[in-house]
């Protein structure tokens, strides 16, 4: 059993910066993608970002260049560095890992 827990979400003016972390316990591997995803009303959830110990990391057109995953394998945690925030980030981000979803965190982008 795997338990996914976001925190860092808040109200952030456009321009911008919040860390999203996540901390999962419970049986882990290195090897397995921890991953970002977000949500916004009245939308679909969406990839955001993929960070592997083998692949790198990856990350989708809407965030490349302003967004950055992170991973500390000791604290089986997974960071998202967002910066230059738009109001079209404004979503519930999501920690994913294997099949295992947290409860999300609220970013909210607005002046």
């Amino acid at each position: 059993q795997v338990q996914l827990v976001e925190s860092g979400g808040g109200l952030v003016q456009p321009g911008g910066s919040l860390r999203l972390s996540c901390t999962a316990t419970g049986s882990i591997s290195i090897l397995s993608a921890m991953e970002w995803y977000r949500q916004a009303p009245g939308k679909q959830r969406e990839w955001v970002a993929t960070r592997t110990n083998v692949q790198g990391t990856n990350y989708a057109d809407a965030v490349k260049g302003r967004f950055t995953i992170s991973r500390d394998n000791a604290k089986n945690t997974v960071y998202l560095q967002m910066n230059s925030l738009k109001p079209e980030d404004t979503a519930v981000y999501y920690c994913k890992y294997q099949l295992y979803w947290g409860r999300g965190t609220q970013v909210t982008v607005s002046s």
